[in-house]
């Protein structure tokens, strides 16, 4: 009989796409194989009422947006709901920070066993952490066990701190098999319109992903970027590439899976620059590396530097620093073998640490011992090498 996994998160495939979500896929379909089954609840803003999709055989409950407060979404109803689901599940698994599944979790006295992953630190709204900080320590106390997506973030995350004896660290994985393949064909398409060599970026475009510094890079360098993606970001991006004389970079929008892939297969290096920790890992940077292309990431402290490692499978360098990144692009774009090496070193930790099965074997072992009579911090979980 399959082990129930409920995931909470504010937002999923098919409305957003981006890396959260597809941590929250990797999990559910590298843990499938091993016996469990999941669903996630969501919050959209595609529906006027709670309604139910599929996506790669999750089943996906979304609550109706009622309004968003700093980048948070507030549903409509799902009280209800949540309970129904808690009711269903085994395990709960929250995604954090999320202040609504906390407040959920917190109201409806959920007795099953639950396990939050701790994706980042909130940063930027100061007064909202003032503020959800009573709340999110209630809750990060009630839960069973709490997840970091690497040793870097767990050792320097003022709040992770507090709770050392029941965090665990199992980084985040992505199972190539859950990629298309690279279409001959797409792939022509995109270097008639792009070209191929270019330093390649793809994500939500949020204010934290240092972008207007990899533009103005690219206007000292003149070395080609193509920015893939869409978010709040877009329009002031597109206007400081205008004013800074940028011609060289190319924005696409919001791009299918298919497309990410050729354009990886195009791109000379994949390019990182967020200055805040609320980069707390990269996925993107799992995907490249899974393609075999060398990265260029900032030193912020947080699991970028864990999943990159400087001249081993990519640069590393100061954040909001133009000149420095620009210098890390000229040195690969004029070193091919450099920009080579580093790719295959990128490919190898990948295989090493970040595949999807690694992964969903860390989280089946982590459920079962939520589900043994055994705490969190029992040897059976130690001995997986989840940390």
């Amino acid at each position: 009989m399959s082990v129930r996994v409920l995931h909470v998160y504010r937002t999923f495939f098919p409305d957003t796409q981006g890396g959260l979500e597809e941590v929250v896929r990797q999990i559910s379909i590298n843990t499938r194989p091993l016996g469990f089954v999941s669903q996630v609840m969501m919050v959209s803003g595609e529906v006027a009422a709670i309604d139910h999709v599929y996506v790669d055989g999750i089943r996906v409950t979304r609550l109706p947006r009622l309004t968003d407060i700093a980048s948070s979404s507030i549903p409509r109803t799902g009280l209800s709901e949540f309970k129904k689901l808690v009711d269903w599940a085994d395990i709960v698994h929250y995604h954090c920070p999320w202040p609504v599944a906390d407040l959920f979790h917190l109201l409806t006295g959920v007795k099953k066993p639950s396990v939050v992953t701790y994706h980042s630190d909130i940063i930027r709204q100061r007064l909202l952490r003032r503020l959800y900080s009573p709340l999110m320590h209630e809750f990060l106390r009630s839960v069973d066990c709490i997840v970091a997506t690497s040793p870097q973030y767990r050792d320097t995350s003022p709040v992770l701190r507090r709770y050392q004896e029941k965090t665990r660290v199992i980084p985040i994985g992505i199972d190539k098999a859950s990629y298309p393949s690279v279409h001959q064909s797409l792939e022509a398409e995109w270097q008639v319109r792009v070209g191929q060599d270019f330093f390649f970026f793809i994500g939500v475009l949020r204010y934290y992903k240092g972008l207007d510094i990899l533009i103005k890079a690219a206007a000292q360098s003149g070395l080609p970027v193509v920015i893939a993606g869409a978010g709040p970001e877009a329009d002031t991006l597109k206007t400081q590439a205008n004013m800074a004389g940028a011609a060289s970079v190319r924005f696409l929008g919001r791009i299918s899976d298919d497309d990410k892939i050729a354009l990886l297969s195009l791109c000379r290096a994949f390019v990182l620059p967020s200055y805040l920790r609320s980069e707390a890992f990269g996925v993107c940077l799992l995907e490249a590396q899974m393609m075999a292309k060398p990265l260029i990431t900032a030193e912020i402290g947080s699991g970028m530097s864990y999943v990159n490692q400087h001249r081993e499978t990519g640069l590393i360098v100061p954040p909001r620093n133009p000149q420095a990144l620009a210098d890390a692009m000229h040195q690969l774009s004029s070193d091919a073998a450099f920009a080579s090496r580093l790719g295959r070193g990128g490919r190898e930790r990948f295989e090493q640490l970040f595949t999807g099965a690694r992964m969903g074997e860390a989280y089946a072992a982590l459920y079962q011992n939520l589900l043994s009579p055994d705490d969190c911090s029992s040897s059976r979980l130690e001995d997986m090498n989840c940390h």
